[in-house]
C-alpha cells in the first residue's frame, strides 16, 4: 500500500502546481459551458478521500466533520468565491489529510467499511483498500477536469 499512499500524494503534488500556476481569479472562474471551476475541483478531492475513508468506516459519524465538506462533496458545484488564504488551506490539507490517512491505516484504525457503489466508476467498493486505489483514479479525473479548465480561462 505504501506505493498508493505515494502515488497519491504525487498525483496531488501535481495538482499543487497547477494551482499555484493559476491567479485566484483564474481559480474561481467558471468557463462558459462548465458548471465548476478548478478550485472547486481541487476541494473536491480534498474532502472527498477524508469522507470515504472516515465516514464509510465508521471512525467519523458525520461527513459535516470533515472541514469544507458541505461545499466540495458530490453534487455541489462553486457557491462563494474562494479566497488565497482558502487555497493555501486546501493545499496543506490534501497532503497532510492523505498522511494522516496512512498512518491511520499503518495503526490498524480501519476496521469494516460500509460498502457503496462508485458513481463515477459504477463499482461497489468494500475495503479501505479499494477506497484508496480508487482516490488515485477520482483524484486524476478531478485534475483532468482542471486541465481541460484551464484551457478555457
Amino acid at each position: 500500500m505504501n506505493e498508493v499512499f505515494d502515488f497519491i500524494i504525487n498525483s496531488r503534488t501535481a495538482f499543487i502546481k497547477l494551482v499555484d500556476s493559476l491567479t485566484i481569479e483564474q481559480l474561481n472562474k467558471i468557463p462558459d459551458g462548465y458548471n465548476n471551476n478548478i478550485i472547486w475541483n481541487f476541494g473536491h478531492i480534498v474532502v472527498s478521500t477524508q469522507t470515504l475513508c472516515y465516514v464509510r468506516t465508521g471512525i467519523l459519524q458525520d461527513a459535516a466533520s470533515v472541514k469544507f465538506n458541505e461545499f466540495y462533496k458530490k453534487d455541489t458545484k462553486p457557491s462563494y468565491l474562494v479566497t488565497e488564504q482558502e487555497v493555501a488551506e486546501f493545499k496543506v490539507i490534501a497532503i497532510e489529510s492523505i498522511e494522516k490517512i496512512k498512518a491511520d491505516y499503518e495503526a490498524g484504525k480501519f476496521g469494516s467499511i460500509t460498502p457503496f457503489t462508485t458513481a463515477t466508476y459504477g463499482v461497489q467498493l468494500n475495503s479501505i483498500e479499494e477506497v484508496l486505489i480508487t482516490t488515485i483514479g477520482h483524484d486524476n479525473v478531478h485534475y483532468g477536469y482542471a486541465s481541460a479548465l484551464k484551457k478555457h480561462l
